[in-house]
């Protein structure tokens, strides 16, 4: 499959100061690939690279990208989670796309590492937006996980005390230490202590969190992530 030819663009939105994303698209379909491809160019902060009917076929020294959005299945016989893990050693973040009605198919895929899963049927300024949070190596945890992983009577319950999830919920949403220790009436150097013990357990069980982006997978896995936060401290 070719290369859409690019979209004229500037490297930085000039009136928000945005960064521009870069993105291969892998999907098989290339009537597909292609209108997704020219779909995103109308995005002045999103710039897709490179498009390929399979991973073998990206070359990220040539294009390297920030995010690949990958087709959960496709005609070459890979299987999505190698092809995950093979994004993923290489460093890649990965965003599933699919249309497929899976659940077991997108249990594989959220254990493998994908950053989100997002449905080809929904909206397109839903799409956009996972795009650019996956980019930005946040975790995009839609309806398709939840269920998938709620579904999932093989996930290890990391056993995390109230205490370690309040921890967890407030950390992997994005707040530091000290503004966790804030919140909670802790030491900074305790919230750290809280932190270590969480990844701990989560190790134990089969579950490794060793960056924040895997304590946030892991608590949106829990159902942590999307609770009412504590109020903030006066």
């Amino acid at each position: 499959m070719s290369n859409p030819m690019p979209a004229d663009r500037t490297e930085i939105n000039d009136s928000l100061r945005l960064p521009v994303l870069r993105v291969a698209l892998v999907e098989d379909h290339e009537i597909v690939a292609v209108g997704f491809a020219e779909l995103l160019r109308q995005y002045a902060d999103i710039d897709v690279v490179t498009v390929a009917a399979t991973v073998r076929e990206l070359d990220f020294v040539a294009a390297p990208v920030d995010l690949v959005v990958l087709d959960l299945r496709l005609g070459d016989g890979s299987s999505a989670t190698d092809n995950i893990r093979q994004l993923a050693s290489a460093g890649i973040d990965v965003l599933i796309l699919t249309a497929a009605e899976d659940p077991q198919a997108i249990r594989d895929a959220a254990k493998a590492g994908v950053l989100g899963i997002v449905r080809k049927s929904q909206p397109v300024d839903e799409l956009v937006e996972a795009i650019r949070a996956a980019a930005s190596g946040e975790t995009v945890a839609g309806l398709d996980w939840a269920a998938a992983i709620d579904g999932d009577a093989g996930l290890a319950d990391a056993g995390l005390s109230a205490r370690e999830q309040e921890i967890l919920a407030l950390y992997a949403s994005g707040e530091k230490a000290q503004s966790v220790a804030y919140l909670t009436g802790l030491s900074k150097s305790t919230v750290a202590n809280y932190v270590s013990r969480i990844r701990a357990k989560y190790a134990n069980a089969g579950r490794p969190a060793h960056t924040k982006v895997d304590l946030h997978r892991r608590a949106a896995e829990d159902g942590l992530i999307g609770g009412d936060l504590p109020a903030r401290r006066q």
